[in-house]
């Protein structure tokens, strides 16, 4: 397979035209070329206003040798790339099928693997089913009336579900689970264009219907799959994990247990407590928190493609970072290009956004978080589970501020620490209710102004960034999890039996690295026993 790098079009190119730049790049017939395959795609935007799509594409030929030595430069080389390879099972039986906590991307793709492999996990999931959650979802936005049990935080398919659906990574991957990912969603109904675009996402309303196809898959392959079922308790014998404990409604249930896979995501506060208790060893992580900023769309198309572009192009995005002169770091996080900023509560009595988009990302305006990490000086305390607590006095003073409702602030009243009265060009698109408020006074004063200035110095980038009109609101507290739950280099806790996974477990930050981190605990399961039907 010849590889060629950096095929450049116009935006308005046909399939045909890439045909005929392969061919021409390769010095060769259109009719030599048995197939080829689309690897990776970008936008280059860089010379405004020409504006091109790049391509790296794989290309099937005969005489691969011969048709590599015409070619001058590194443009085209030759690649024989080996897919993900699923390990051999080991030798120990299993005395008892695997049980997985969560179905956020960490548990679901753990179960799906070991499901495939003929180990029947058993996933307990606190939330509801992703077709009850989205109803749930909607209802709570419309009235305001939230479901501790069933939210933006908890439920099938997990908070990304509710999150766009962003599947980039930065996660080193020499092995092929990144592509095996993206081949599992692909297989259960997203669209085949994740496996090549640049920044790839499948957006909240198909990622629903996938997240149930992979469910659906797991049962077909004999897993089983329990939601309203919460995790509460577990009992070790001689070092070694005997049973747990689920809450299904007002019942709990004792079942045997001997491996036990904790996918728990980063909002299961109650249960890092109930860890705490039951000592295992838990460490303060630092993470980030900060605002979700909105724009119109056709602000950051413009600033990103140039005003007037004659192509029709996908809703831009951006990325934005800055250190600032008080030794802060300060950048944009999950963005969402013709977005929605959502209220993401899971608690009474406390309030957090998050964002997301439809796949069409069609919506009036983009937002992204803009975010500054927090470490064990801002908790004040070395407890473990100090940055937990620090998250939950943030989301307690952002549902005050706003009443009960989103608080939102023009981003010049935020520079002048008052509350809003009115709005100007931009008007917020915020599944949920929202109160002109001060968003400003939910955070320390340390924190508040590194947005400030943040925001300010991303105008530099982007044009218009800092309008006096841009709307913030607040508070995005849930970029990651507050807590990690030690493991060894087995992935387990002390050779216990349990493998805490995923975001919540402090080893992942987003949907394709749980989604891995999942992977990988299903492969030491794997090594270690030999499935159900090898038995």
């Amino acid at each position: 397979m010849l590889r060629i790098g950096q095929l450049k079009l116009n935006p308005d190119h046909s399939q045909n035209d890439l045909l005929q730049k392969i061919a021409k790049t390769l010095r060769i017939s259109e009719k030599e070329i048995k197939g080829y395959q689309i690897k990776k795609q970008s936008i280059d935007a860089r010379k405004k206003p020409m504006i091109q799509y790049v391509y790296t594409v794989d290309v099937d030929v005969a005489n691969e040798r011969q048709i590599l030595k015409k070619q001058k430069g590194n443009q085209v080389s030759i690649v024989n790339e080996k897919p993900y390879c699923f390990p051999e099972s080991g030798a120990e039986k299993m005395q008892e099928r695997p049980i997985i906590i969560g179905s956020g991307p960490a548990g679901l793709f753990c179960a799906y693997m070991l499901a495939e492999h003929g180990y029947k996990p058993i996933v307990f999931e606190r939330g509801a089913s992703v077709e009850e959650r989205a109803a749930d979802i909607e209802s709570f936005w419309e009235t305001g009336v939230l479901n501790t049990a069933s939210n933006v935080q908890f439920g099938e398919g997990g908070a990304g579900t509710f999150s766009d659906g962003k599947l980039n990574t930065l996660v080193k991957d020499p092995i092929g689970r990144n592509r095996k990912v993206l081949e599992i969603f692909v297989k259960n109904g997203a669209p085949e264009e994740i496996l090549y675009i640049n920044k790839p996402h499948i957006g909240t309303d198909i990622l629903i219907d996938v997240v149930r196809n992979m469910r659906n898959q797991i049962i077909a392959w004999g897993g089983e799959v329990h939601f309203h079922s919460q995790f509460t308790d577990f009992a070790l014998e001689d070092g070694k994990l005997k049973s747990i404990t689920i809450l299904t409604k007002d019942r709990k249930t004792m079942i045997p247990a001997e491996t036990l896979v904790l996918a728990i995501g980063h909002s299961a506060r109650d249960t890092f407590s109930m860890l705490y208790e039951k000592k295992l060893e838990l460490t303060a992580k630092s993470f980030a928190v900060g605002v979700r900023v909105e724009h119109p769309q056709e602000w950051i198309n413009a600033s990103q493609y140039g005003e007037n572009s004659p192509y029709k192009l996908p809703s831009a995005a951006y990325k934005v970072a800055a250190n600032l002169e008080n030794g802060r770091g300060v950048y944009s996080f999950c963005m969402c290009p013709g977005g929605y900023v959502v209220n993401a509560s899971s608690e009474e009595g406390m309030l957090a956004v998050n964002g997301m988009s439809y796949h069409a990302r069609d919506g009036k305006n983009a937002n992204s978080a803009i975010i500054v990490t927090v470490t064990l000086e801002d908790f004040g305390s070395e407890h473990p589970l100090a940055g937990m607590y620090f998250q939950q006095k943030l989301e307690k003073k952002a549902f005050e501020e706003g009443n009960g409702l989103v608080p939102v602030q023009r981003f010049e009243d935020f520079c002048n620490n008052e509350a809003s009265n009115s709005l100007g060009k931009v008007v917020p698109q915020i599944k949920g209710a929202y109160k002109l408020a001060n968003v400003r006074s939910i955070f320390p004063e340390a924190i508040a102004s590194s947005i400030e200035f943040g925001i300010k110095s991303f105008d530099k980038q982007i044009h218009r960034f800092s309008d006096k009109d841009v709307v913030l609101s607040g508070v995005e507290s849930r970029t990651s999890s507050p807590v990690r739950i030690v493991r060894n280099d087995a992935l387990e806790v002390e050779n216990t039996g349990i493998f805490p996974c995923g975001e919540g477990a402090g080893y992942a930050g987003g949907i394709t690295s749980a989604a891995m981190d999942g992977m990988k605990i299903a492969e030491m399961i794997r090594k270690k026993f030999r499935s159900f039907d090898e038995i």
